[in-house]
């Protein structure tokens, strides 16, 4: 697999916010979105064994498997050696990809963050995060009727796109929660930290 990094911090985003974590992010993406912040083509090809041994070292039992998009090389193998060394899996995907059945089963949790108004088209969503953006409501409304496996997992995330953009867009999404109470608020309070 090729990584582009893996790293400690706290899960600055959605359900899981505060808690420690290890990062694995994975190179490519099948998407573009401006406000990305990874580098999709770059990494180190690393075994799952490098992997897992890696992610080992440290304390927390969290691990967030991102990218990029990370459907486009993540596997079951590289999960049950996780689950070997009592890690709690959870993965970030764009859900433009469905999952094989294998893989599916494996995960503990999966987090959809759609882009663009694309519909997911993966079968198991735990948590839905969209990121909001005053511009284009139409990307929200275009998910009305996408079910989670929980109640409480629809999190709507002000687009960061600089200061004077995000002034307008924090106030108009929270407006928007509150109008639409299924959603709930989601910071990115790593950036908000100072934090990876």
């Amino acid at each position: 697999m090729k990584v582009n990094e893996i790293f400690y911090s706290l899960q600055g985003e959605g359900r899981f916010t505060g808690t420690p974590a290890v990062f694995i992010r994975l190179s490519g993406c099948n998407l573009r979105c401006d406000f990305c912040d990874t580098y999709h083509d770059e990494g180190v090809e690393m075994t799952e064994e490098e992997i897992a041994g890696e992610v080992s070292g440290y304390a927390s039992r969290h691990v967030v498997i991102t990218g990029g998009e990370p459907t486009l090389q993540l596997n079951s193998r590289l999960v049950n050696m996780l689950h070997d060394a009592g890690k709690f899996v959870q993965i970030e995907t764009n859900g433009t990809r469905r999952l094989s059945e294998d893989l599916a089963l494996t995960l503990d949790w999966v987090t959809v963050s759609p882009k663009f108004g694309k519909r997911p088209v993966i079968d198991r969503i735990d948590e839905l995060k969209v990121v909001y953006d005053m511009d284009c409501l139409a990307d929200v409304e275009a998910l009305e009727g996408v079910m989670t496996t929980h109640d409480d997992s629809y999190f709507l995330q002000p687009c960061d796109r600089g200061a004077q953009f995000n002034a307008r867009n924090v106030p108009s999404c929270i407006s928007y929660i509150l109008a639409h109470p299924k959603w709930r608020l989601s910071l990115q309070t790593h950036k908000l930290l100072d934090i990876r």
